[in-house]
């Protein structure tokens, strides 16, 4: 006698949970259409027989997930701004309900969650930027699925979606080697963000393999993005650095300005490379050398790696690196000082 194909049979042989087929095959929302369509068809190829999903099942509280970020991420429109569109894009394109809240300073310190998780009130979450690990921990603690965006760290035991920084970091230093470079300066605060202290292992890691050892007073690790403070470091500098590795598009702006100041030419007497392909790197004359990160994928593959932690709460913490990719522009130039 033929055995009866069952649910788990269609989820053993697309590794997916049981529940994940449930829910396609039932109508209700929590999967994306691409694999409620995968679903169905193995469904019909197996000879599983179920109710069309067009007969009404009962009615279903629609997913519903929750922002937050702290203020300042929030007011970083033109970043975390575009992270922000494709997460409301994409849950709009799967029915699913969308809370946004920021998370100020007084909440960050004494550890105050948003209603809507400390109640429970969301079936997931996305954490976007860096807060502060004892917040993302309680967060956790709460038993609600949670991605991060753009921050991971060892005691936070969640999903990330991140960039590869290191191997950007990486190209980004090899560039400027390839070009001819030696003296090579590092600009940014690495204890602001595990971005910022990525590139800049990536940055070492070039150095070192080209065998060019670090020089440390061209190394300003803990300058933070204010005009003045970048200006100084220039000013105290005796010898300018032909070659600038910039950790965001603020720093690399600025340091082109100071550069200016100062009378070099940009990319004649040095080059200058940053990261984010933001505005601030378009709109520099001349426009800066960039390595761009792909803001719009970080939303959707949030929603996505959420959608999948809800339906499998116990399979291992994935951490999902997107690579950037290098756009060359007027202000990297071939050293003419070797």
């Amino acid at each position: 006698m033929k055995r009866k194909i069952t649910m788990q049979d269609i989820a053993d042989k697309l590794g997916i949970s049981k529940n994940s087929v449930s829910q396609a095959l039932s109508g209700k929302s929590g999967v994306s259409e691409e694999t409620r369509q995968l679903i169905e068809q193995t469904a019909k190829e197996l000879g599983y027989v179920y109710k069309s999903k067009n007969i009404p099942p009962k009615k279903e509280r629609n997913i519903c997930i929750g922002l937050i970020a702290t203020d300042f991420a929030f007011s970083l429109k033109t970043f975390f701004g575009e992270i922000f569109l494709a997460i409301e894009e994409s849950c709009m394109k799967n029915g699913i309900t969308l809370n946004i809240q920021s998370v100020s300073q007084e909440a960050k310190e004494k550890l105050i969650l948003p209603d809507f998780i400390s109640e429970k009130k969301v079936d997931g979450i996305i954490i976007v930027s860096h807060i502060r690990t004892e917040y993302i921990k309680k967060v956790i603690a709460t038993g609600i699925p949670t991605v991060l965006i753009d921050h991971h760290h060892p005691f936070i035991d969640a999903d990330a979606i991140l960039t590869n920084n290191r191997f950007a970091a990486y190209i980004a230093t090899k560039h400027l080697i390839d070009l001819g470079h030696k003296e090579i300066a590092f600009v940014g605060k690495i204890d602001f963000s595990p971005s910022y202290y990525e590139r800049m292992e990536g940055y070492l890691l070039a150095l070192r393999e080209e065998n060019i050892t670090p020089q440390k007073n061209y190394m300003f690790m803990n300058v933070i993005e204010e005009n003045k403070a970048v200006d100084s470091c220039i000013q105290s500098l005796e010898r300018i650095p032909t070659g600038w590795l910039c950790v965001n598009d603020g720093y690399g702006f600025m340091v082109c300005t100071s550069l200016k100041n100062r009378g070099l030419k940009i990319p004649n007497d040095a080059s200058v490379i940053n990261f984010d392909n933001g505005q601030l790197s378009q709109i520099s004359q001349p426009q800066i050398t960039t390595m761009a990160i792909h803001l719009n994928l970080y939303g959707k593959k949030a929603v996505e790696q959420l959608l999948w932690r809800i339906n499998n709460p116990n399979e291992p913490k994935q951490e999902i690196l997107f690579p950037a990719t290098l756009i060359k522009r007027e202000s990297t130039g071939q050293c003419s000082k070797y």
